[in-house]
Protein backbone atom coordinates (compact mmCIF):
# COMPACT_ATOMS: atom_id res chain seq x y z
CA UNK A 1 0.00 0.00 0.00
CA UNK A 2 1.35 3.44 -1.36
CA UNK A 3 1.97 5.89 1.70
CA UNK A 4 -0.50 8.38 0.52
CA UNK A 5 -2.90 5.22 0.31
CA UNK A 6 -1.91 4.22 3.41
CA UNK A 7 -2.58 8.37 4.74
CA UNK A 8 -6.06 7.98 3.26
CA UNK A 9 -6.72 4.67 4.91
CA UNK A 10 -6.38 5.65 8.25
CA UNK A 11 -7.80 9.34 8.15
CA UNK A 12 -11.01 7.89 6.98
CA UNK A 13 -11.36 4.42 9.18
CA UNK A 14 -9.86 6.58 11.71
CA UNK A 15 -12.85 8.55 11.96
CA UNK A 16 -15.30 5.74 11.33
CA UNK A 17 -13.20 4.30 14.95
CA UNK A 18 -13.19 7.58 16.73
CA UNK A 19 -16.46 9.40 15.84
CA UNK A 20 -18.73 6.25 14.71
CA UNK A 21 -18.24 3.88 16.74
CA UNK A 22 -18.07 5.70 19.97
CA UNK A 23 -21.63 7.00 18.99
CA UNK A 24 -23.23 3.84 18.61
CA UNK A 25 -22.12 2.47 21.97
CA UNK A 26 -22.92 5.54 23.52
CA UNK A 27 -26.90 6.03 21.52
CA UNK A 28 -27.33 2.75 20.22
CA UNK A 29 -31.33 2.16 18.70
CA UNK A 30 -33.74 1.36 21.73
CA UNK A 31 -33.47 -2.20 22.87
CA UNK A 32 -37.72 -3.66 21.68
CA UNK A 33 -39.87 -2.86 24.75
CA UNK A 34 -43.83 -3.20 25.37
CA UNK A 35 -43.88 0.31 24.05
CA UNK A 36 -41.62 -0.21 21.13
CA UNK A 37 -43.55 -1.16 17.42
CA UNK A 38 -44.06 -4.49 16.33
CA UNK A 39 -41.26 -5.43 13.87
CA UNK A 40 -42.35 -6.07 10.61
CA UNK A 41 -41.70 -8.61 8.13
CA UNK A 42 -38.82 -7.59 5.57
CA UNK A 43 -37.25 -4.78 8.26
CA UNK A 44 -33.64 -5.83 9.28
CA UNK A 45 -32.18 -6.20 12.59
CA UNK A 46 -34.22 -6.81 15.74
CA UNK A 47 -33.76 -3.68 18.03
CA UNK A 48 -37.01 -0.60 18.01
CA UNK A 49 -36.54 1.00 14.33
CA UNK A 50 -38.51 4.39 15.55
CA UNK A 51 -35.65 6.14 15.28
CA UNK A 52 -33.22 4.39 12.86
CA UNK A 53 -35.58 1.92 10.60
CA UNK A 54 -35.18 3.35 7.42
CA UNK A 55 -31.97 4.57 7.63
CA UNK A 56 -30.73 0.95 8.56
CA UNK A 57 -32.42 -0.86 5.73
CA UNK A 58 -31.02 1.93 3.52
CA UNK A 59 -27.58 1.19 4.38
CA UNK A 60 -28.08 -2.26 4.46
CA UNK A 61 -29.11 -2.62 1.16
CA UNK A 62 -26.01 0.05 -0.49
CA UNK A 63 -24.07 -2.35 1.78
CA UNK A 64 -25.28 -5.32 -0.22
CA UNK A 65 -25.26 -3.67 -3.60
CA UNK A 66 -21.68 -2.92 -3.74
CA UNK A 67 -20.78 -6.82 -2.66
CA UNK A 68 -23.22 -8.16 -5.17
CA UNK A 69 -25.91 -9.29 -2.97
CA UNK A 70 -29.62 -8.89 -4.33
CA UNK A 71 -32.01 -8.37 -0.93
CA UNK A 72 -35.05 -10.24 -0.75
CA UNK A 73 -38.13 -8.59 -2.20
CA UNK A 74 -40.14 -8.29 1.00
CA UNK A 75 -37.31 -6.16 2.21
CA UNK A 76 -37.08 -3.86 -1.07
CA UNK A 77 -40.59 -3.88 -0.78
CA UNK A 78 -40.79 -2.21 3.23
CA UNK A 79 -38.82 0.49 2.24
CA UNK A 80 -40.37 1.71 -0.63
CA UNK A 81 -43.84 0.99 1.45
CA UNK A 82 -42.01 3.87 4.35
CA UNK A 83 -42.49 6.70 1.95
CA UNK A 84 -45.35 9.19 1.96
CA UNK A 85 -47.43 10.33 -1.11
CA UNK A 86 -45.41 13.56 -0.81
CA UNK A 87 -42.45 11.53 -1.30
CA UNK A 88 -40.82 12.17 2.50
CA UNK A 89 -39.67 9.24 4.51
CA UNK A 90 -39.91 9.17 8.23
CA UNK A 91 -37.52 7.48 10.39
CA UNK A 92 -39.58 5.07 10.77
CA UNK A 93 -44.00 4.57 10.41
CA UNK A 94 -46.66 1.95 10.40
CA UNK A 95 -47.35 1.71 7.01
CA UNK A 96 -50.72 0.28 7.46
CA UNK A 97 -51.64 4.12 8.30
CA UNK A 98 -51.46 7.19 5.96
CA UNK A 99 -48.83 9.83 6.48
CA UNK A 100 -50.85 12.80 7.99
CA UNK A 101 -49.41 16.31 10.08
CA UNK A 102 -48.18 13.74 12.57
CA UNK A 103 -45.64 12.42 10.48
CA UNK A 104 -42.07 13.95 10.93
CA UNK A 105 -40.74 13.99 7.54
CA UNK A 106 -36.83 13.42 8.17
CA UNK A 107 -34.57 14.84 5.31
CA UNK A 108 -31.78 12.74 6.22
CA UNK A 109 -33.67 8.68 5.91
CA UNK A 110 -35.19 10.14 2.64
CA UNK A 111 -32.10 10.97 1.39
CA UNK A 112 -30.69 7.48 2.87
CA UNK A 113 -33.47 5.67 0.84
CA UNK A 114 -33.12 7.64 -2.28
CA UNK A 115 -29.65 6.32 -2.28
CA UNK A 116 -30.46 3.17 -1.44
CA UNK A 117 -33.32 3.04 -4.52
CA UNK A 118 -31.07 4.66 -6.81
CA UNK A 119 -28.08 1.71 -6.15
CA UNK A 120 -30.95 -1.22 -6.50
CA UNK A 121 -31.98 0.08 -9.80
CA UNK A 122 -35.64 -0.52 -9.07
CA UNK A 123 -39.24 1.74 -8.48
CA UNK A 124 -37.82 4.80 -10.10
CA UNK A 125 -40.99 6.35 -8.90
CA UNK A 126 -39.81 6.36 -5.48
CA UNK A 127 -36.71 8.22 -6.29
CA UNK A 128 -38.05 10.75 -8.28
CA UNK A 129 -40.77 11.06 -5.68
CA UNK A 130 -37.85 11.86 -2.65
CA UNK A 131 -35.93 14.09 -5.11
CA UNK A 132 -39.37 16.23 -5.64
CA UNK A 133 -40.09 16.49 -1.37
CA UNK A 134 -35.94 16.94 -0.90
CA UNK A 135 -35.85 19.67 -3.19
CA UNK A 136 -39.23 21.34 -2.05
CA UNK A 137 -38.35 21.39 1.46
CA UNK A 138 -34.41 23.09 0.64
CA UNK A 139 -33.94 26.20 2.64
CA UNK A 140 -33.36 29.82 1.98
CA UNK A 141 -29.63 29.14 2.33
CA UNK A 142 -29.28 26.45 -0.11
CA UNK A 143 -29.12 23.64 2.84
CA UNK A 144 -31.27 21.41 4.63
CA UNK A 145 -31.86 20.86 7.97
CA UNK A 146 -32.77 17.39 9.95
CA UNK A 147 -36.84 17.96 9.48
CA UNK A 148 -37.99 20.41 6.76
CA UNK A 149 -38.31 24.13 8.08
CA UNK A 150 -35.39 23.44 10.95
CA UNK A 151 -32.15 25.40 10.67
CA UNK A 152 -29.72 24.01 7.77
CA UNK A 153 -26.95 21.85 9.33
CA UNK A 154 -23.55 20.33 7.80
CA UNK A 155 -24.38 16.68 8.20
CA UNK A 156 -27.97 16.94 6.51
CA UNK A 157 -26.96 18.79 3.93
CA UNK A 158 -24.05 16.76 3.22
CA UNK A 159 -26.22 13.31 3.06
CA UNK A 160 -29.00 15.40 0.83
CA UNK A 161 -26.35 16.53 -1.56
CA UNK A 162 -25.22 12.77 -2.35
CA UNK A 163 -28.87 11.62 -3.19
CA UNK A 164 -30.13 13.88 -5.20
CA UNK A 165 -26.59 13.90 -7.21
CA UNK A 166 -26.44 9.90 -7.22
CA UNK A 167 -30.30 10.39 -8.38
CA UNK A 168 -28.60 12.77 -11.35
CA UNK A 169 -29.79 16.50 -10.12
CA UNK A 170 -26.91 19.11 -10.86
CA UNK A 171 -26.80 20.52 -7.45
CA UNK A 172 -25.46 24.11 -8.58
CA UNK A 173 -28.74 24.26 -10.41
CA UNK A 174 -30.50 24.12 -7.14
CA UNK A 175 -30.54 27.80 -6.64
CA UNK A 176 -32.07 30.00 -4.35
CA UNK A 177 -32.48 33.83 -3.69
CA UNK A 178 -29.04 35.37 -3.92
CA UNK A 179 -27.49 32.83 -5.88
CA UNK A 180 -27.37 30.16 -2.63
CA UNK A 181 -27.05 26.13 -3.50
CA UNK A 182 -26.31 23.01 -1.42
CA UNK A 183 -22.32 24.10 -1.91
CA UNK A 184 -22.70 27.42 -0.78
CA UNK A 185 -24.63 26.56 2.12
CA UNK A 186 -22.17 23.63 3.28
CA UNK A 187 -19.09 26.03 3.07
CA UNK A 188 -21.18 28.13 5.46
CA UNK A 189 -20.31 26.02 8.14
CA UNK A 190 -16.63 25.80 7.36
CA UNK A 191 -14.12 27.11 9.21
CA UNK A 192 -11.13 29.56 7.69
CA UNK A 193 -8.08 28.05 7.38
CA UNK A 194 -4.73 29.31 9.53
CA UNK A 195 -6.79 28.35 12.93
CA UNK A 196 -5.82 26.02 14.71
CA UNK A 197 -9.12 24.23 13.69
CA UNK A 198 -8.80 25.53 10.01
CA UNK A 199 -10.51 23.90 7.24
CA UNK A 200 -13.22 22.05 9.47
CA UNK A 201 -16.76 22.32 9.53
CA UNK A 202 -19.42 23.09 12.15
CA UNK A 203 -22.14 21.31 12.07
CA UNK A 204 -24.15 24.16 13.13
CA UNK A 205 -23.39 27.79 14.38
CA UNK A 206 -24.01 28.34 18.24
CA UNK A 207 -26.66 30.87 19.32
CA UNK A 208 -24.17 33.83 18.78
CA UNK A 209 -23.15 32.55 15.55
CA UNK A 210 -19.45 30.84 16.46
CA UNK A 211 -18.58 28.19 14.05
CA UNK A 212 -16.89 25.32 16.36
CA UNK A 213 -15.25 22.11 14.57
CA UNK A 214 -17.39 18.89 14.34
CA UNK A 215 -14.89 15.80 13.35
CA UNK A 216 -18.39 14.57 12.64
CA UNK A 217 -19.49 17.70 10.81
CA UNK A 218 -16.28 17.96 8.84
CA UNK A 219 -15.98 14.98 7.13
CA UNK A 220 -20.05 14.53 5.97
CA UNK A 221 -18.98 17.74 4.50
CA UNK A 222 -16.23 16.41 2.19
CA UNK A 223 -18.38 13.93 1.31
CA UNK A 224 -21.02 16.57 0.78
CA UNK A 225 -19.23 19.11 -1.18
CA UNK A 226 -17.53 17.02 -3.59
CA UNK A 227 -21.64 15.60 -4.51
CA UNK A 228 -21.03 11.92 -3.09
CA UNK A 229 -23.31 9.44 -1.96
CA UNK A 230 -22.53 6.73 0.77
CA UNK A 231 -21.68 4.03 -1.81
CA UNK A 232 -18.33 4.32 -3.78
CA UNK A 233 -15.59 2.30 -5.06
CA UNK A 234 -11.88 1.37 -4.04
CA UNK A 235 -9.99 4.79 -4.16
CA UNK A 236 -6.01 5.28 -4.31
CA UNK A 237 -5.14 8.58 -2.70
CA UNK A 238 -3.46 10.93 -5.10
CA UNK A 239 -1.87 13.64 -2.64
CA UNK A 240 -2.10 14.86 0.29
CA UNK A 241 -4.67 17.57 0.82
CA UNK A 242 -3.69 21.12 2.20
CA UNK A 243 -6.24 24.30 3.46
CA UNK A 244 -6.49 26.96 0.64
CA UNK A 245 -6.71 30.54 2.38
CA UNK A 246 -9.17 33.10 0.92
CA UNK A 247 -12.48 33.72 -0.01
CA UNK A 248 -14.44 32.70 -3.25
CA UNK A 249 -14.00 29.02 -2.92
CA UNK A 250 -14.55 26.59 -4.93
CA UNK A 251 -16.61 23.65 -3.13
CA UNK A 252 -13.80 21.29 -3.72
CA UNK A 253 -11.23 23.80 -2.17
CA UNK A 254 -13.90 23.42 0.68
CA UNK A 255 -13.23 19.63 0.81
CA UNK A 256 -10.22 19.59 0.46
CA UNK A 257 -9.51 21.96 3.31
CA UNK A 258 -11.98 19.62 5.67
CA UNK A 259 -9.60 16.29 4.66
CA UNK A 260 -6.49 18.71 5.62
CA UNK A 261 -8.47 19.31 9.17
CA UNK A 262 -9.21 15.55 9.42
CA UNK A 263 -5.81 14.45 8.47
CA UNK A 264 -3.84 16.68 10.55
CA UNK A 265 -6.23 16.12 13.76
CA UNK A 266 -5.32 12.06 13.50
CA UNK A 267 -1.61 12.53 12.59
CA UNK A 268 -1.48 14.53 15.70
CA UNK A 269 -3.12 12.05 18.22
CA UNK A 270 -4.28 8.94 16.37
CA UNK A 271 -8.14 9.72 17.78
CA UNK A 272 -10.09 12.55 17.32
CA UNK A 273 -12.42 14.44 19.93
CA UNK A 274 -16.21 13.33 19.99
CA UNK A 275 -18.33 15.95 20.91
CA UNK A 276 -21.66 16.28 22.24
CA UNK A 277 -24.98 15.32 20.44
CA UNK A 278 -27.34 17.61 19.42
CA UNK A 279 -30.28 17.88 21.70
CA UNK A 280 -28.04 16.15 25.13
CA UNK A 281 -26.53 17.86 27.75
CA UNK A 282 -23.73 20.05 27.20
CA UNK A 283 -20.50 18.60 27.88
CA UNK A 284 -16.98 18.89 27.03
CA UNK A 285 -15.68 16.54 23.57
CA UNK A 286 -15.19 13.59 25.12
CA UNK A 287 -11.53 11.66 22.98
CA UNK A 288 -11.30 8.13 21.89
CA UNK A 289 -8.22 7.27 23.72
CA UNK A 290 -8.99 3.61 22.42
CA UNK A 291 -8.08 4.59 18.98
CA UNK A 292 -4.53 5.62 19.69
CA UNK A 293 -3.55 2.03 18.15
CA UNK A 294 -5.27 3.00 14.89
CA UNK A 295 -2.78 5.35 14.04
CA UNK A 296 -0.04 2.47 13.73
CA UNK A 297 -2.45 -0.19 11.51
CA UNK A 298 -6.21 1.91 11.20
CA UNK A 299 -7.80 -0.95 9.04
CA UNK A 300 -5.91 -3.74 11.04
CA UNK A 301 -7.93 -1.55 14.67
CA UNK A 302 -10.92 -1.92 12.78
CA UNK A 303 -10.87 -5.62 11.71
CA UNK A 304 -10.00 -6.61 15.15
CA UNK A 305 -12.96 -4.43 16.26
CA UNK A 306 -15.46 -5.07 13.37
CA UNK A 307 -17.74 -7.87 14.89
CA UNK A 308 -18.37 -6.43 18.64
CA UNK A 309 -19.04 -2.97 16.83
CA UNK A 310 -21.02 -4.38 14.59
CA UNK A 311 -23.21 -6.53 17.43
CA UNK A 312 -23.83 -3.30 18.86
CA UNK A 313 -24.73 -1.31 16.48
CA UNK A 314 -26.82 -4.00 14.10
CA UNK A 315 -27.39 -3.96 10.31
CA UNK A 316 -26.09 -0.18 9.94
CA UNK A 317 -22.87 -1.29 11.98
CA UNK A 318 -22.18 -4.04 9.83
CA UNK A 319 -23.06 -2.20 6.71
CA UNK A 320 -21.19 0.51 7.58
CA UNK A 321 -18.03 -1.91 7.80
CA UNK A 322 -18.94 -3.25 4.54
CA UNK A 323 -18.27 -0.20 3.01
CA UNK A 324 -15.65 0.71 4.40
CA UNK A 325 -13.97 -2.76 3.81
CA UNK A 326 -14.36 -2.07 0.11
CA UNK A 327 -13.29 1.72 0.30
CA UNK A 328 -10.11 0.61 1.29
CA UNK A 329 -9.54 -2.21 -0.68
CA UNK A 330 -10.02 -5.44 1.97
CA UNK A 331 -12.05 -8.46 1.90
CA UNK A 332 -15.43 -7.58 3.58
CA UNK A 333 -15.66 -11.37 3.64
CA UNK A 334 -12.63 -11.89 5.31
CA UNK A 335 -12.65 -8.57 7.89
CA UNK A 336 -10.69 -9.22 10.62
CA UNK A 337 -11.75 -13.18 10.52
CA UNK A 338 -15.90 -11.67 10.18
CA UNK A 339 -17.62 -12.76 6.84
CA UNK A 340 -19.23 -8.96 7.18
CA UNK A 341 -21.79 -9.62 4.06
CA UNK A 342 -22.78 -13.32 5.80
CA UNK A 343 -23.32 -11.35 9.28
CA UNK A 344 -24.74 -8.42 7.39
CA UNK A 345 -27.55 -10.88 5.53
CA UNK A 346 -28.67 -12.42 8.51
CA UNK A 347 -29.75 -9.37 10.36
CA UNK A 348 -32.90 -9.76 7.25
CA UNK A 349 -34.45 -11.49 5.29
CA UNK A 350 -32.58 -14.48 2.84
CA UNK A 351 -31.08 -12.24 -0.01
CA UNK A 352 -32.64 -12.74 -3.44
CA UNK A 353 -28.71 -13.96 -4.62
CA UNK A 354 -25.38 -13.64 -3.31
CA UNK A 355 -22.14 -13.17 -5.71
CA UNK A 356 -18.81 -15.32 -4.59
CA UNK A 357 -16.70 -14.65 -4.43
CA UNK A 358 -16.64 -11.12 -2.49
CA UNK A 359 -15.89 -8.23 -5.39
CA UNK A 360 -13.35 -6.42 -2.92
CA UNK A 361 -11.21 -9.51 -2.61
CA UNK A 362 -9.51 -8.05 -5.93
CA UNK A 363 -8.47 -4.46 -6.30
CA UNK A 364 -10.55 -2.44 -8.68
CA UNK A 365 -8.56 -0.31 -11.02
CA UNK A 366 -7.54 2.59 -9.94
CA UNK A 367 -9.87 6.16 -11.10
CA UNK A 368 -7.80 8.40 -13.75
CA UNK A 369 -5.96 11.45 -11.63
CA UNK A 370 -7.78 14.72 -13.42
CA UNK A 371 -6.08 17.52 -11.22
CA UNK A 372 -2.57 18.91 -11.11
CA UNK A 373 -0.19 19.27 -8.78
CA UNK A 374 -0.61 22.80 -9.03
CA UNK A 375 -4.49 22.50 -8.27
CA UNK A 376 -3.66 20.77 -4.92
CA UNK A 377 -7.06 19.33 -5.05
CA UNK A 378 -6.52 15.78 -4.76
CA UNK A 379 -9.85 14.34 -5.55
CA UNK A 380 -9.83 10.70 -4.83
CA UNK A 381 -7.88 11.42 -1.73
CA UNK A 382 -10.70 13.58 -0.52
CA UNK A 383 -13.57 11.63 -1.27
CA UNK A 384 -11.47 8.44 0.12
CA UNK A 385 -11.47 10.43 3.53
CA UNK A 386 -14.84 11.09 3.01
CA UNK A 387 -16.40 7.74 1.94
CA UNK A 388 -16.38 5.67 5.12
CA UNK A 389 -17.95 8.57 7.45
CA UNK A 390 -20.50 9.07 5.15
CA UNK A 391 -22.00 5.68 5.89
CA UNK A 392 -20.71 6.35 9.60
CA UNK A 393 -22.85 9.50 10.37
CA UNK A 394 -25.95 7.10 10.53
CA UNK A 395 -24.76 6.35 14.19
CA UNK A 396 -24.67 9.72 14.89
CA UNK A 397 -27.89 10.79 13.36
CA UNK A 398 -29.56 7.48 14.91
CA UNK A 399 -28.81 9.57 18.43
CA UNK A 400 -29.83 13.10 17.24
CA UNK A 401 -33.16 11.53 16.01
CA UNK A 402 -33.71 9.82 19.74
CA UNK A 403 -32.99 13.29 20.97
CA UNK A 404 -35.39 15.94 18.63
CA UNK A 405 -38.09 13.52 18.49
CA UNK A 406 -38.34 12.29 22.37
Amino acid sequence: MSVRRRVAALAFTAVLCGAAAPAAVAAPSPSPSSSAPDLPEGLYGTKDPTYDGVWRQSLAFLAQKIELVTPATKSVDWLVGQQCDSGAFASYRDASRPCDDKTVADTNATAAAVQAVVELGVHREVVDNGVAWLKSVQNDDGGWGYNPGSPSDANSTAVVNGALARAGVPLADLTKAGGKTPYTALQTFALPCGGEDGGAFAYQPDKTGKLAANADATAAAVLGAMGKGMAAGNYNAVKAPVCTKGDGLTPEQSAQNGASYLAKALAGKGYLDLPPMPGAEESAPQPDFGNKDAAADSVAYLAKHAQGWAKEGGPAATAQLVLAAHATGADARDFGGVDLVRQLNATGPAPAATAVPSPTATTPSKPADTSSDDEGLGLWWIIGIGLAFGAGIGFLLSGRRKNQQL
